[in-house]
């Protein structure tokens, strides 16, 4: 039986259930019910801005956006986004989406902490943007009214979200600092890993093998 939560539909499908059941095994609770609140909000946007958009697409993009994260599938030599976008590429592939639909999943989550950029994209990309936003950094909260921002929160609560986010990014990306060159992801170190040196675009420029 479907659920709905604050007026959305969460995706019922066999493809939908699958990754649900994926992202309860792998994430901590606090990443599955931002992920889920990740949807929820990207659908409120959605619905705000009067887009259509493919629900299970988006579903999936929000589920798997942040298991970069996780110890199953986190992995030290490319950015954590890149891990949860394989993920949902190879998870979509596996259950006959075509390349199109799945390469839609793979860029949402890929760009997902880039900002403006997945704004003037797909649906999809656009949305799972905007529900990593509105829960993550609060872009976003007053477009959804406050009744609505309640019933997701109810249904998946955020007990001191602030802190647990901001130590699940450390902790996820502490053995890969190189990975936050020119992204947000490097304040993280920044505030929370002793002796975290940023990279330095003007240096690279700078340091190049070109001698003009």
């Amino acid at each position: 039986m479907s659920e709905t939560i604050a007026g959305v539909r969460i995706p019922d499908s066999a493809l939908a259930r699958e990754a649900t059941e994926l992202v309860r095994e792998a994430a901590s609770p606090l990443v599955f019910d931002h992920s889920r609140r990740v949807y929820l909000f990207g659908a409120l946007r959605g619905q705000e801005q009067g887009l259509s958009f493919d629900a299970e697409l988006l579903y999936v993009g929000a589920m798997f956006h942040d298991l970069g994260l996780t110890e199953r599938f986190r992995r030290t030599d490319q950015r954590f986004e890149i891990d949860g976008a394989d993920e949902a590429r190879r998870f979509l592939r596996a259950h006959g989406v075509d390349e199109e639909r799945a390469g839609r999943a793979w860029t949402a989550i890929a760009l997902h902490t880039t900002p403006e950029i997945p704004l003037h994209m797909a649906p999809e990309v656009a949305l799972v943007t905007r529900g990593v936003e509105l829960d993550v950094l609060g872009i976003g909260y007053d477009a959804v009214p406050a009744a609505r921002r309640e019933a997701v929160v109810s249904a998946h609560p955020r007990p001191d979200f602030k802190n647990r986010i901001l130590a699940a990014f450390t902790d996820g990306i502490k053995d890969r600092p190189d990975t936050t060159f020119g992204n947000v992801k490097a304040d993280v170190l920044a505030h929370f890993v002793p002796g975290f040196r940023r990279g330095d675009f003007v240096e690279v420029i700078r340091d190049s093998d070109w001698s003009e």
